[in-house]
């Protein structure tokens, strides 16, 4: 196939997609080479530096008094929830 008989935007898109590909192949390689998709090593006895230490117990519960009005706005919003509407 002779090559006047290609446009020119399908040979710019090859072009381009040639380039776009080898770029990726030498990001790939460079990431290989760094290690990056090298096994995970995980050490030992030691917790990271990014995490916190885990409580041991649960945190402290808050306990709110309410008024007599408030109990009953609560109990009407209840009952209203539980029929469905």
């Amino acid at each position: 196939m002779p090559d006047e008989h290609v446009p020119v935007l399908q040979s710019m898109g090859a072009a381009i997609l040639l380039f776009a590909a080898a770029f990726w192949v030498f990001v790939l390689i460079g990431l290989a080479r760094r290690g990056y998709f090298g096994p995970v090593v995980r050490s030992t006895g030691r917790t990271p530096r990014v995490l916190r230490r885990q409580r041991r117990s649960a945190p402290t519960l808050e306990n709110v008094e309410l008024t007599p009005a408030e109990r009953d706005a609560f109990a009407g919003l209840v009952r209203r929830l539980s029929d469905g509407s």
